[in-house]
């Protein structure tokens, strides 16, 4: 009687997961999906505060966002990040495209040897609680603060960790938004981050150096050049285990600014202050609470002159799982002037927006 030949067990062969975590690469990204309403005409050229979610009635994809890094502690490493959908437009650096949907927001090499990172390209600001990479924040919407600060800077940048609790970091770069500059001149950043204690953490930081006069931080070759200024310092705290709050202050200064009262040469300044409210109310629900003023009192950020905005966001959220959540926002924005329009072109001085965001995280 012949015997069966015993089976073969066949080798399980490893996940990409696997594979990419034992080669040390790292792979994440979300896609964010987002419905707004609002009461006020926001497209083109009627004016608006809000950064990204322009739409008056209407569903868009507003990030695809993909991350890929190797980034050892010891040697050579590198990051890249892209983002496609309709706020690439927005976030896309000089010299730009007309309705982009696609940006390499990030894209560096890096060197780290004991307390020193170095990196090289294109890479995030140090400045602004909220970031472009959706999950990270907790509104749906972006601050209007957001919005006066750069998004990304190309350049290099250094990384000193004096400890545990405090990292220096001091820069050169192209300006604000510059893939390649727009003039001659370089911008220097400098930043400290602090965490004194383990609930509080601070980062400072600042940018100086020659940049468009033209205002709303667009660069151009043709407007006068002047020395640009951006001190932004970051604040959270952690009071309780599900309480954090943050406080954010913001002021930019522009030289050679062509006054929009008298058309003399000045230096235009905006200041902005923001503060947050987070609080997890049971672990799959989170309410959110923004705050904003700011004062654009020269009218170089939005374009009229001694104006003063404020706005209150209330965002709701259900994290679903650790991959999915879900978000409901109410938001309203103020001016002391009347620089928002309706549907039929009346004036108005307030702004009411109501939004949907649905984020999937891998």
């Amino acid at each position: 009687m012949l015997l069966p030949f015993p089976r073969c067990s066949q080798p399980r062969l490893p996940t990409l997961d696997k594979i990419l975590e034992a080669s040390g690469i790292s792979v994440s990204g979300y896609i964010d999906a987002m419905y707004t309403h609002s009461d006020r005409n926001q497209v083109a050229p009627a004016f608006t505060t809000r950064v990204f979610d322009l739409e008056n009635n209407s569903f868009a994809l507003r990030q695809f966002g993909l991350s890929v890094a190797k980034q050892p502690k010891e040697g050579f490493g590198g990051l890249v990040n892209i983002t496609a959908g309709k706020d690439a437009n927005v976030i896309q650096s000089f010299p730009g495209t007309v309705n982009a949907t696609f940006d390499v927001t990030q894209a560096f090499l890096q060197y780290a040897g004991g307390p020193l990172t170095l990196i090289a390209g294109k890479y995030v600001t140090l400045q602004g609680s909220e970031v472009i990479w959706s999950p990270t924040n907790v509104n749906a919407s972006r601050s209007i603060l957001f919005g006066a600060i750069p998004f990304t800077h190309t350049g290099v940048r250094a990384t000193w960790a004096l400890s545990d609790t405090v990292s220096l970091i001091a820069g050169v770069n192209n300006g604000w938004d510059q893939l390649t500059d727009a003039n001659r001149g370089k911008t220097a950043e400098l930043g400290v981050t602090l965490t004194p204690i383990k609930p509080l953490s601070i980062t400072i930081s600042d940018y100086n150096g020659k940049d468009s006069a033209a205002g709303g931080g667009v660069p151009s070759t043709v407007a006068a050049q002047g020395s640009r200024n951006s001190l932004n310092v970051v604040g959270s705290y952690t009071v309780i285990d599900p309480l954090t709050v943050g406080l954010e202050f913001l002021s930019v200064s522009q030289q050679n600014f062509t006054s929009l009262v008298d058309g003399s040469n000045i230096t235009a300044k905006y200041t902005g202050v923001a503060g947050y409210v987070s609080y997890m109310f049971a672990p799959k629900f989170r309410g959110v609470v923004r705050a904003e003023s700011f004062d654009d009192k020269d009218g170089f950020h939005f374009g009229t002159a001694g104006t003063k905005y404020k706005e209150v966001t209330l965002t709701g959220a259900f994290l679903a799982s650790d991959s999915f959540e879900a978000r409901v926002e109410a938001r309203r924005d103020q001016a002391t002037n009347t620089v928002f329009t309706d549907y039929a072109g009346a004036a108005s001085k307030t702004m009411t927006t109501l939004a949907l965001q649905g984020l999937y995280k891998f």
